[in-house]
């Protein structure tokens, strides 16, 4: 049976925070157990459902990996969360989850998809190089993303091992300097 990407549905919600922690185990080593531990509040998850901000990529119809977007900046929607079962990692999910979001994100008119991700583990920085996703320079970081890197640092991630990505949406060109 292949797999389906929807929006989110409340029913989908209790499934996230096993897919959450599932996946944070593949970051042993990279991050701070403590970080390992955390899951997206059900509140931001409700709230994230409610507007929209969710997708689900579920295997007969049972929640196995999802994609949850927030809204800082009026010109680009942040990739907050993308986490996929391990045991139905490798078979292109998380990719067609960032594609999902990438297509909404350019049908709502926003500019870019931004996120942050580890800079050296082998499966994020290149995973979202891959598609289409390059790295902001440092003094192109703008507040609402900074603000993201300083509470990553606050809850023991180094900013050295972090990078901020963006990703144009198609038709959108970056002015030179």
């Amino acid at each position: 049976m292949a797999y389906t990407i929807h929006s989110g549905r409340l029913s989908d919600l209790p499934f996230l925070r096993t897919i959450e922690l599932a996946a944070a185990r593949l970051l042993q080593g990279h991050a701070p157990e403590s970080v390992l531990q955390e899951t997206t509040s059900q509140e931001d998850l409700i709230e994230a459902q409610r507007q929209g901000l969710l997708w689900v990529a579920r295997k007969h119809d049972t929640p196995v990996g999802f994609a949850h977007v927030t809204l800082l900046e009026a010109s680009a929607a942040h990739l907050e969360e993308l986490d996929v079962l391990p045991a139905h990692g490798r078979r292109g999910l998380g990719r067609q989850l960032v594609m999902t979001v990438c297509r909404w994100a350019e049908q709502a008119g926003y500019d870019a998809v931004t996120l942050t991700t580890f800079r050296n583990v082998p499966w994020n920085m290149p995973f979202y190089a891959k598609l289409g996703f390059a790295e902001i320079p440092p003094a192109e970081i703008s507040r609402p993303l900074l603000a993201v890197i300083l509470d990553e640092t606050r809850r023991g991630l180094d900013p050295a091992n972090r990078v901020v990505m963006r990703r144009l949406c198609a038709g959108v060109r970056v002015s030179p300097a």
